[in-house]
């Protein structure tokens, strides 16, 4: 089983790999097979763009690779990010991207999808947050009233025993 992986390291300035791994039957590990600099990408072949096939080559400055997804799904997925990476990580040569259906390059990408999904969760999670913070003001308004109805009324049943103590 073959997998890929498109990196970027944290440092400054940014590095982007691409690295093919392979997972042996019955192992949950995975063993690197090769990497290349997302600088030395040249072209990214989808084959057929008017098919859904998982098969695509990439080819790199010294070498040539033909790959095989999953799914055809997942070769689309990781080619949107792999474009996405691309434009925002290499600044001089970018990759041709040939033989690939329309939608990978599209502006309305898997990735901006998920990150509209992101958005509105992290805006309805501040949201219920500030109905939250609310709710937990008024509790804290009711607190102190009750806190300083039950003072009162210690004080007044202090006074009252002492009265009848006379």
């Amino acid at each position: 089983f073959l997998c890929f992986i498109c990196s970027v390291t944290n440092k400054k300035p940014a590095q982007a790999s691409i690295t093919k791994v392979k997972q042996f039957e019955g192992s949950t590990s995975f063993v690197r097979r090769t990497q290349w600099m997302l600088e030395q990408l040249r072209q990214v072949n989808g084959i057929d763009a008017n098919r859904d096939s998982p098969e695509f080559d990439l080819l790199f400055e010294n070498a040539f690779d033909q790959w095989v997804a999953s799914t055809a799904s997942e070769k689309c997925t990781f080619f949107q990010v792999l474009h996405n990476t691309c434009q925002r990580y290499l600044t001089d040569k970018k990759p041709e991207f040939i033989n690939c259906q329309s939608k990978i390059m599209a502006g309305n990408s898997i990735l901006h999808s998920a990150a509209d999904s992101v958005t509105s969760a992290v805006q309805k999670a501040s949201q219920a947050l500030n109905e939250r913070g609310e709710r937990l003001g008024r509790a804290e308004e009711k607190t102190e009233e009750l806190k300083n109805s039950a003072q009162q009324f210690a004080e007044t049943a202090h006074k009252v025993r002492f009265r009848w103590n006379m």
